[in-house]
């Protein structure tokens, strides 16, 4: 007799896989929400919670805190709100250690993350850190210190895995997002059609940036220049693409005490940027995304006083417009702190709208520093970076 013996076992279903985003300003809450939209194709079990906004609470991620009002740059802004600053972080500390996430996405927001990275790596939790801080322009000591604290460093240009690699710590480049998302909805020619404009005309647009701090110190400066423009040059257009974390009201502010007529735009940046001849635009991400489609523009920038002068002590780049430094020179003028004046804005972009052959030249060479980004990628790439890290 054969004696069949059958060892019967039960498949206990695996609990979803959960991580843990922490994303403090505007761009880094677009990056998390696009890097978990991807991850939901491959994995539409997966599940995330964190700190956030807008954009990663429409993809579908758990936001435990909303972050918009703690996206401040500079030492004297960032004191200011450092009470709600150290309320977000044990917050967040305290939720990652209740919570014990499959992995912990911090995206940006460096110091803040940093010290949230440290709080997890203590707990055995995985840390994905996502866009390097600028250690080729300042403290790159810095790198060290960020790799004790994280399993894997992605970074968003290709000469930033060097740092890294010196020092043996996990390191992936893994293309801009910009290149991926910097899309136009439409053709120019029907853009500009949308928004009332006159395809004849030279247009202008305004950036004065994402955080209300940037709006409040640079778009009266910018307004001032618009106004210098309708008197020189009267038959410029005005176009401003109202970022999300920005109010109404807030631009309402400035706006209703000009008579320059400057169209307001919700939710479409890049077919108004698209529409434009010339920008002014703030530095940052947008100076980038000015870039990717290739339009002339001048790089503003004011700070409180004191993050200014401590930024010059510390800063060893020349240049703090993304599209200089990826070229490696100055292709773009830069207007900085008392350089950043209503004369100075108003004069280079006319120029920039009258030297044609001053115009393209500049067009030349950002069509360079978009080659130089490669073919994008970004989110589907971090897609696949936290899956292979996942446990």
């Amino acid at each position: 007799m054969i004696d069949l013996c059958f060892n019967h076992r039960t498949t206990v279903p695996q609990p979803p896989k959960r991580i843990f985003f922490s994303a403090g300003e505007s761009s880094g809450d677009q990056h998390a929400a696009n890097m978990f939209l991807e991850l939901k194709k491959s994995r539409p079990d997966i599940k995330a919670l964190g700190m956030g906004s807008q954009k990663m609470a429409q993809a579908g991620i758990d936001i435990r805190y909303d972050s918009a009002n703690i996206g401040v740059i500079g030492v004297v802004e960032v004191i200011k709100q450092y009470a709600e600053i150290h309320r977000a972080l044990n917050l967040m500390k305290q939720l990652v250690a209740n919570e014990r996430p499959d992995l912990l996405v911090c995206v940006d927001y460096k110091e803040f993350n940093f010290k949230l990275a440290k709080y997890a790596k203590q707990l055995g939790i995985k840390v994905l850190f996502y866009v390097s801080p600028q250690v080729w322009a300042w403290r790159p000591g810095r790198v060290k210190k960020y790799g004790a604290v994280i399993d894997m460093m992605a970074v968003i240009f290709p000469f930033e895995t060097q740092y890294y690699q010196a020092e043996n710590i996990p390191v992936r480049y893994v293309g801009h997002p910009s290149v991926d998302k910097v899309h136009p909805q439409y053709a120019k020619s029907e853009a500009l059609q949308q928004f009332g404009l006159d395809a004849t005309k030279p247009v202008v647009g305004l950036l004065p940036g994402s955080r209300n701090n940037e709006i409040k110190r640079l778009l009266p400066v910018m307004i001032a220049a618009a106004e210098q423009l309708q008197v020189t040059l009267p038959n410029v257009q005005f176009i401003l693409p109202q970022a999300d974390s920005i109010s109404d009201a807030l631009l309402s502010n400035y706006l209703q005490h000009t008579t320059t007529v400057i169209k307001c735009v919700k939710n479409q940046p890049y077919d108004v940027i698209q529409c434009c001849d010339a920008v002014m635009t703030t530095s940052g991400t947008a100076t980038l995304e000015v870039a990717l489609l290739a339009v002339p523009m001048v790089i503003v920038y004011k700070l409180a006083a004191m993050t200014y002068w401590l930024g010059r002590l510390l800063v060893n780049t020349p240049f703090i417009g993304l599209p200089n430094i990826i070229a490696g020179k100055s292709i773009i003028k830069e207007l900085i702190q008392h350089e950043a004046s209503a004369d100075n804005m108003a004069n280079e972009i006319k120029r920039i709208l009258t030297d044609i052959e001053y115009q393209q030249e500049m067009r030349n060479h950002l069509t360079q520093v978009k080659q130089a980004l490669g073919q994008g990628g970004g989110s589907k790439n971090m897609a696949a970076l936290a899956l292979e890290m996942l446990p």
